[in-house]
């Protein structure tokens, strides 16, 4: 079954529209037709919602005008009127215009549409100020294009009634002009929108095993922190109105985007949703907001709200350095008691922030009493594995780890999204896992899980019909190790691994640091002695940091170069040929003669001149510092993976700092290391050990490897063949050429 966009008449009616808008050509370059013809649209629809009722408004208007009614009572009264029904969020018009009675006017039509746009309610008011539209009107009329859109867009084919497009249909429609206009003006697209497909199996997959949400009149929140032009929000409201139509839900968001923002909005305000719960703003924060306005809310709309469900596909590798200051600022003044205590990701992919955001958004687990919450959010891989042991990435995806609420991970296939090829990825996070579900993860492989557009859609080439939604939503109820699925492989039907189940541990590893001993040979040889040279402490012997007396800097160097020269004839007294094995011994002859030259050397000199002379040499002895410590030898350092232990509890003792409770952790897991050492370590380097001051501890989820089937090469006699082929057809060619 083909997805909604691909429905023949809507893609009729996208060709219409996208055909008017290069009537803009000339006064618009083709990435500026959005900024006309999205506000265009809404109001096409809004007028269309509207148009059958203007009489009866206005009648109304005059008659509620004398009974003295005015306010919130007024606009209940009159939205009444204009759509039916107890309205919770007024919509109605008030100007004596429709959209087609505008165009009797050409002259004044300019004037006439902002006052149809004035005349409307204060929240549909509201929508085309984020559009800006005010502006459009006046480049339109000045460049005589107003009319001319305007009535190309009024004609019975651009048909944009309730009665003939669905809200659904009509957010298809949005999405897919959104993303024709962003092809135009090389944008993400992704940032606006998911494809409905993903959405319905993420919201399949939260309420797979959910049962509160559908209990009569059941009130559950759904929250979306990148909320676009509301798909997520309709689909999981649809999802669950189609089988508890007496659920009492509430929809909340937060938009970025002036235009995706205004396009939610509309949606929301013809189906009475509450347009207040939708803020326009930034959800991670921003600290200079001087050059915002028009109500935008530079932070979390929704610091006091906690959610049921909650649904994100936050942008893909975009970076954050907007946000950077409040974000480091929230996370060094509150810590754990913020969003982001476990840890900030590198500057450049800012994804796990907004899971991080949606994680302090949940209620309180079902055992201290709450609710409990589910999240479904879309990443690409970076969030997996990105990140070193100790970093930002790691930390997190360890405080999610730790806390038991990774609850799965399912792979989608690539060519599933608008502007991207890329594997994408859908984390389930829960702080309400069924009992059997309780400490560990399950990965589910849905690469293979799609089927191939008719027509692509940008990079969009693949797509999941209702059956691979289904069956993957299988997956993850089933629960079973080594869940066994059906898939298409390069054509042929065979049966694959696609489920696995882990317990949190196995995610988790020590990376610990592997010394050996420094072992350094001395000589004062002439190539040695040259090097001493290069020493910075050595050189700054004959500079001078006077600057205002030239006679007195001039003089400083001259004794400085002196020095130089005594250091150089001093160790010269020593034997150029020998070979000192011993640090300790040679440090003793450099000395010697140097007490004997009369020369009294501070430390950093004396260290310039062992750094000269010395080399590493896997024959002489081992170095030891003044504490009667072996010194490593930072060229040899090197670093190795552990396993964590099988039986060592979550969470671990080490704090997210990377020291506090490091001797705990040691304490717990220095048999095990030390066993790994000398199994894998130990035999190759004998003289090895294990820097404990140094362990760190990393997670990261290896999906790929876990799914990872091995195909044997092809036989040699095969490929030998195919070259003589191949060999045959190229000579035959060539002959032809000649």
């Amino acid at each position: 079954m083909t997805t909604t966009v691909q429905n023949a008449n809507h893609q009729e009616l996208v060709g219409l529209i996208w055909s008017i808008a290069d009537k803009l050509r000339g006064p618009y370059r083709p990435p500026q037709y959005r900024q006309v013809m999205l506000p265009m649209i809404v109001l096409r629809r809004l007028d269309s919602v509207l148009e059958p009722t203007k009489q009866a408004v206005l009648a109304a208007k005059g008659k509620y005008e004398e009974m003295g009614l005015e306010g919130e009572a007024f606009e209940k009264a009159i939205a009444k009127v204009a759509i039916g029904g107890n309205r919770q969020q007024p919509l109605y018009n008030l100007s004596e215009f429709t959209f087609k009675k505008l165009l009797g006017d050409s002259e004044g039509l300019a004037d006439n549409l902002r006052a149809y746009i004035n005349g409307f309610s204060p929240l549909a008011r509201d929508i085309f100020d984020k559009f800006d539209f005010d502006k459009q009107i006046q480049k339109l009329d000045e460049a005589n294009r107003l009319y001319e859109v305007m009535q190309a867009i009024a004609s019975p084919d651009v048909d944009l009634s309730p009665a003939h497009l669905s809200n659904l249909q009509m957010g298809y429609l949005f999405e897919e002009l959104v993303r024709k206009f962003n092809e135009q003006a090389n944008e993400e697209a992704g940032d606006h929108f998911t494809p409905r497909e993903v959405i319905r199996l993420m919201v399949n997959l939260v309420f797979c095993e959910e049962e509160d949400v559908f209990q009569k009149g059941i009130y559950r929140t759904v929250y979306d922190p990148t909320a676009g032009t509301g798909g997520m929000l309709s689909v999981a409201e649809e999802y669950i109105k189609r089988q508890n139509p007496d659920a009492n839900l509430a929809l909340f968001g937060q938009e970025y985007n002036p235009e995706s923002y205004a396009i939610c909005c509309s949606d929301l305000l013809i189906k009475d949703e509450p347009i207040n719960n939708l803020v326009y703003g930034d959800t991670l924060g921003l600290k200079d907001t001087k050059q915002k306005s028009n109500n935008f809310v530079p932070h979390d709309g929704h610091s006091d709200k906690q959610f049921h469900y909650m649904f994100a596909n936050p942008p893909f590798g975009v970076e954050w350095k907007p946000e950077k200051d409040f974000i480091e600022a929230e996370y060094q003044t509150l810590g754990f008691k913020g969003r982001f205590g476990a840890g900030l990701p590198r500057i450049n992919d800012g994804s796990l922030l907004f899971l991080q955001h949606m994680i302090s958004k949940m209620y309180s687990a079902p055992e201290a009493g709450g609710d409990g919450s589910r999240i479904a959010i879309v990443f690409n891989g970076s969030p997996l594995f990105t990140g070193d042991a100790g970093s930002g990435e790691s930390n997190i995806r360890r405080w999610i780890i730790e806390n038991d609420w990774l609850d799965a991970v399912v792979a989608l296939p690539d060519q599933m999204f608008y502007n991207t090829g890329i594997f994408t990825y859908i984390w389930l996070v829960t702080n309400k896992k069924a009992s059997h579900r309780k400490g560990t993860v399950q990965l589910i492989d849905g690469t293979h899980h799609y089927q191939k557009m008719k027509k692509s859609l940008g990079d969009k080439r693949n797509e999941l019909s209702p059956d691979h939604i289904t069956e993957l939503v299988r997956l993850y109820g089933d629960y079973q190790q080594n869940g066994i699925s059906k898939v298409q492989i390069e054509g042929e039907s065979q049966e694959r691994v696609c489920g696995k189940i882990f317990d949190n541990r196995e995610f988790g590893f020590l990376k610990i640091t592997v010394e050996r001993p420094l072992r350094l040979s001395f000589q004062v040889s002439e190539e040695r002695l040259a090097r001493l040279w290069e020493q910075t402490a050595f050189q700054n012997l004959a500079t001078s940091k006077k600057r205002k007396d030239e006679t007195a800097k001039q003089l400083e160097i001259e004794m400085g170069q002196d020095l130089q020269r005594e250091i150089i004839a001093a160790l010269s007294c020593l034997d150029g040929n020998k070979l000192y094995l011993s640090r300790e011994v040679f440090v003793k002859d450099m000395e010697k003669v140097l007490k004997q030259a009369g020369l009294k050397l501070k430390s950093p000199v004396k260290k310039a001149i062992l750094a000269a002379l010395g080399e590493t040499d896997s024959e002489a002895e081992i170095c030891w510092d003044s504490k009667g410590k072996v010194e490593p030898d930072t060229s040899l350092r090197d670093t190795e993976i552990v396993p964590l232990p099988e039986d060592i509890p979550l969470p671990l003792p080490l704090e997210y700092d990377g020291k506090t409770g490091l001797d705990e952790l040691n304490e717990l897991v220095k048999a095990h290391c030390l066993a790994y050492l000398d199994a894998e370590v130990l035999p190759h380097v004998p003289d090895a050990w294990i820097d404990f001051d140094k362990t760190k501890v990393g997670y990261e989820i290896p999906l790929n490897r876990h799914f990872y089937v091995y195909q044997p090469p092809r036989d040699l006699a095969a490929i030998e063949e195919d070259i003589k082929s191949l060999e045959a057809d190229i000579m035959a060619m060539l002959g032809e050429v000649v």
